[in-house]
């Protein structure tokens, strides 16, 4: 074992593209609290457990990890308040990675909604796409819309966009005609049937509204007339964009989910005041955070709240290690979140599926899927291994958990192995490896191999699911994961991240500091954050360099308000004439549209291989206004690893250089170094990890 420090420069290295002068030293070198410092505290509530990290101001650090709370989990967050003993007086602010909004969309269980939209577009919702649920089982079949038919009212209205010379002008004032004007006689029937129908929050979607939304103002102002007190959620103000279908699902979707988050941040609130602690922000899909009223009001913007945390935290060390491109993959107790770095930030996309619905809104890429340290071991009657979906989840948890779990699970098969050490591993839990060993004899019967054969098939098992949404995120958008390094981190991350680099062929790894509470360390440094979007639909030979600057102006205008302090940056999504999918390019408030048009053919070429012989259009505009990241300082102190392998010693210099295969104790986490795999500490308190590229 030596003790060089190991080269952290990329093989092919090339410059990263400048960012907000406040994001360029979020990592620096090490201190502890000082006296009066104040904190930034971040809570990520996973299925399994909840990790909490406290930031002082001068960058020390502290953590705490709980068992979560089934049923109530502001109560686990209280919890984790509690273990980490902090200083309320102190907390600046707290910051909270939420999963009420997916779970309300994985369990139905929101709010009625009644949507108001435009006559004859009553059955979108079940039109979709026309696309099948699935492109060969004919009797699969989409999941329901989180609403029935019979709380769609069709309001008799009509605008259409007006043409001149064969081309829409949707950004000016004449872009629009009116064919059929609402009337107050209309207006007033669509809300008598709405009050009638008893429900108290109403989506109002009407078409082409994300340009001329006078007729949506004027039915949800008469809404809230007629139901004083219920939630009206309008497709102009959730998603000003085209493509009704998913501005209207969207729209019904946070009018569906807006009432549960609003009570569980005025719950969360409470329960935190009455500890003094301030009052919580809400991390974004986007990877920024919302104050808690901002959150109520834009439940939508939440759907993945909690995986942000980790890619926005993976970033931002990234970059420290002047890493541009990375895979990143956060294993937990329950799943895994695979996310992309590029250019060293997170990859931020349209938005997505999530259960089945629809929600447009920017968010960072997250593929979930479930494989995680309580994936429940499992064979078909085909007499095949499989790891999950099913999860021991926090209880009664793996077996070796010893809470009454007797199901082998991917966590018995690292114990059993000796990836994890028997006895204390946390404040949470206690490893007790006879129960693991007992769970797993018995897959190993059904099997009829060794407990161990059965435990390295288990782990394979789960690496397989893995690797293929890893190759799903960067394959699928033209990305050689071989040029590309590996982020671990989560619980599970460090045990998995030489078998899955291995698969996909990779042979750099970062395992980051904090790696079993890097969710919570990412929500801890979380900048202020606002996102928006507006539509032009225009093709650039007739879009005028003052128009698409006039844009921009009025989005950033629009979103900025009182948060002048806040630094924007704007995106156009620019396609080919013809094409169904655009892509984000950057905007900056010098460009012309000739400017915008040369960096859009360059980045189609690197991102599909080729450019069109056609005329771009310019479909609009995202913009997002980002605070300053809160300081981070970390230095590994020198007995913070315990090496568990024979003949090393446990109190280590900083600089440790070792060869696999090993296992190295982190303070949140254990890190498995395969056979052929070489492992240096860095000062940060991460780890490096390479192996050896043959021909």
């Amino acid at each position: 074992m030596g003790s060089a420090p190991v080269r952290l420069a990329p093989r092919h290295p090339r410059p990263l593209p400048p960012l907000p002068d406040h994001t360029r030293d979020v990592i620096q070198a090490v201190t502890h609290s000082a006296p009066g410092a104040l904190i930034s505290v971040g809570v990520d509530v996973g299925g399994t457990f909840t990790d909490l990290v406290a930031v002082s101001n001068d960058g020390a650090v502290r953590s705490a990890k709980v068992l979560t709370t089934p049923g109530d989990r502001a109560i686990g967050v209280a919890r984790s308040v509690e273990h980490a003993a902090l200083n309320a007086a102190a907390v600046a602010r707290f910051v909270h990675g939420t999963t009420v909004v997916t779970n309300l969309l994985l369990e139905r269980a929101g709010t009625r909604v009644v949507l108001l939209t435009s006559e004859g577009f009553t059955d979108l919702l079940w039109l979709r796409r026309q696309e099948r649920a699935s492109l060969y089982d004919l009797t699969r079949d989409h999941p329901e819309p989180l609403i029935t038919r019979a709380d769609v009212i069709g309001v008799n209205e009509r605008v259409a966009p007006r043409w001149f010379d064969g081309h829409t002008r949707r950004d000016a004032p004449d872009g629009i005609e009116v064919l059929h004007a609402l009337t107050d006689e209309e207006i007033e029937r669509a809300v008598a049937q709405a009050r009638a129908s008893g429900a108290t929050a109403f989506a109002v979607v009407l078409l082409h509204a994300h340009v001329f939304p006078t007729h949506e103002q004027q039915l949800a102002r008469a809404l809230h007339a007629a139901c004083p007190g219920a939630t009206i959620a309008v497709s102009h103000e959730v998603l000003p964009e085209i493509r009704e279908y998913e501005r209207t699902a969207t729209t019904v979707a946070e009018a569906y989910a807006r009432p549960a988050v609003a009570s569980y941040m005025h719950g969360l609130s409470q329960t935190l005041a009455a500890r003094g602690l301030p009052e919580p922000r809400v991390m974004t899909s986007a990877g920024g955070t919302l104050s808690a009223r901002d959150a109520a009001l834009h439940a939508a913007s939440l759907a993945l709240s909690g995986p942000a945390g980790g890619i926005t935290a993976a970033a931002a060390l990234c970059r420290g290690l002047d890493v541009g491109d990375a895979l990143t993959i956060d294993i937990g107790g329950t799943s895994a979140d695979v996310g992309l770095i590029v250019d060293g930030e997170p990859l931020v996309e349209r938005g997505g599926v999530l259960a089945g619905v629809p929600i447009a809104l920017p968010r960072v890429l997250v593929e979930t899927v479930a494989a995680g340290g309580g994936s429940l071991a499992r064979i078909d009657v085909g007499g095949a291994l499989h790891a999950g979906p099913e999860s021991a989840g926090a209880e009664p948890g793996p077996a070796c958990y010893a809470q009454g779990g007797t199901r082998a699970t991917v966590t018995d098969a690292h114990v059993v192995l000796g990836h994890i050490a028997a006895g204390t591993w946390s404040s949470a839990v206690t490893i007790d490896a006879s129960r693991a060993h007992a769970a797993l004899e018995r897959v190993a019967t059904s099997l009829l191999r060794s407990v161990e054969d059965a435990a390295k098939a288990l782990i394979a098992t789960a690496d397989a699911t893995m690797a293929r949404a890893l190759r799903r995120v960067s394959v699928e958008r033209g990305r050689d994961p071989r040029d590309m390094v590996l982020v671990a981190f989560g619980g599970g991350g460090p045990l998995h991240a030489c078998g899955l680099a291995e698969a996909l062929g990779m042979w750099r790894i970062f395992i980051p500091p904090f790696a079993g509470v890097l969710s919570a360390l990412g929500l801890a440094l979380a900048p202020e954050r606002r996102d928006g979007v507006s539509s032009i639909m225009q093709r650039s030979d007739l879009l005028l360099d003052h128009a698409l600057q006039q844009a921009r102006g009025t989005l950033v205008r629009r979103l900025r308000q009182d948060h002048d302090a806040l630094t924007d940056r704007v995106w156009a999504r620019v396609r080919y004439l013809g094409q169904g999918h655009e892509l984000e390019v950057p905007l900056f408030d010098t460009d012309t549209v000739a400017h915008l048009t040369a960096r859009f053919h360059e980045l189609h070429l690197s991102r599909a291989g080729f450019v069109l012989d056609r005329v771009p259009e310019v479909v609009g505009l995202r913009a997002t206004l980002e605070g300053s990241w809160w300081p981070l300082r970390v230095q590994r102190e020198a007995r913070e690893h315990a090496l568990d392998f024979a003949g090393v010693d446990d109190g280590l210099a900083l600089d440790v250089r070792c060869d696999g295969p090993c296992t190295v104790r982190l303070p949140d986490a254990t890190l498995r170094v395969a056979s052929g795999w070489c492992a240096t500490s860095l000062d940060s308190g991460g780890w490096w990890i390479e192996r050896e590229r043959t021909a």
